[in-house]
């Protein structure tokens, strides 16, 4: 083999290796972010939303319910489209979660990544770079915790005394003294998880108060990483005209009910799917038995072949509102080395929306 053709043969060998290996950069295991609950200038941000906040999020961590992320009006319009909302507002409202423009945001949810991801895009968005994923979101951080362990051993001892209580109230004769004490001991278990809910990782009640200073530079918003209704209709022109040859690919992250129309959400005013897109559902993307927020690069990109999405096309998401399960898909696609990936961030909200654009059903 002459020097020019081992030349090539290496550099494809360097690039195949390249996109192999992706973007790992993005993620942030349990055991990693445990570490760093509680450390200045980091923020752990919760895409769920407040309710589910209430219940249970990550100790110190603020609320940023993802769907609230892409800012549209009653009819899906979108006033600084593509942008998830324009850089004021989004300054103030970053701001008033205590992150600054050198904060690490750890984006997270339950575990399943839709929310987590759409927390992750809307700051990649922004152009700010330091920023990860909770692989397993708050369901990892609570099986690692050692104080959770310590929680769930009273918990279990409680409900066995509980139990031997209830037994004991049904007992004939009655043993007045046992009960008595199985009614202390009930008491004193309360008490001890009350105690010990202080120590835990995973806490409930409301978010905190906070504000910091956060600044975003027009100059570094990420538009290769957004995408406007303008570019989905020129996308989807390409691919009705060229079908499978077509430099693009639109995947649509929802369920079948949505996507034949048979199920709306909020105020959209047509059901259905952007026509030429591929239904590529984001539960194809999760780990539910691991309880991880991805599955791994092996399954992943299996998906991914079997559904025809390949690297040498440019590639858009969308969903309801662009910010969660379509960013599922791309932030796959990016842990996959896929080198042209875009959100679009006006999705089905958009539209649907739209009576001059076409729809499939």
């Amino acid at each position: 083999m002459n020097k020019w053709l081992k030349g090539i043969s290496l550099a494809a060998i360097l690039a195949f290796n390249a996109q192999a290996t992706g973007n790992d950069d993005i993620l942030i295991s349990a055991e990693e972010a445990i570490k760093l609950i509680g450390k200045p200038n980091v923020m752990f941000a919760m895409g769920d939303n407040p309710d589910v906040y209430e219940l249970g999020h990550i100790k110190g961590s603020v609320e940023m319910g993802a769907h609230h992320l892409h800012h549209a009006d009653i009819v899906g319009h979108m006033h600084c489209a593509p942008l998830f909302m324009c850089p004021e507002e989004a300054e103030e409202y970053i701001s008033s979660k205590g992150i600054s423009n050198d904060t690490l945001v750890i984006a997270y949810d339950d575990f399943r990544g839709p929310n987590a991801t759409g927390v992750y895009a809307y700051f990649k968005s922004f152009g700010h770079k330091n920023v990860k994923v909770l692989n397993g979101g708050r369901s990892a951080i609570k099986a690692i915790d050692p104080e959770q362990k310590i929680y769930d051993e009273i918990k279990a001892e409680k409900k066995v005394n509980k139990k031997a209580l209830k037994k004991a109230k049904k007992a004939e004769p009655k043993n007045d003294a046992l009960i008595a004490e199985l009614k202390a001991k009930d008491k004193e278990f309360k008490k001890k998880l009350k105690a010990q809910e202080k120590n835990l990782l995973i806490q409930k009640g409301k978010e905190p108060e906070l504000n910091a200073k956060y600044h975003i530079d027009p100059k570094k918003i990420d538009y290769d990483y957004i995408a406007s209704k303008e570019e989905m209709v020129h996308a989807v022109q390409d691919i009705l005209a060229n079908g499978d040859d077509s430099k693009y690919i639109v995947i649509d992250s929802r369920g079948m009910t949505e996507i034949i129309g048979e199920r709306k959400l909020d105020n959209v005013a047509r059901g259905g799917h952007i026509p030429g897109s591929t239904f590529l559902e984001w539960k194809n993307i999760t780990d539910f038995e691991k309880r991880l927020s991805f599955k791994s690069k092996e399954e992943m990109q299996k998906v991914f072949d079997k559904y025809g999405v390949t690297k040498d096309k440019t590639i858009y998401a969308y969903c309801h509102v662009g910010a969660g399960r379509s960013t599922e898909i791309i932030a796959a696609l990016e842990l996959l080395g896929y080198p042209n990936l875009k959100v679009y961030t006006g999705s089905w909200d958009e539209w649907g929306n739209d009576m001059n654009l076409p729809i499939r059903r």
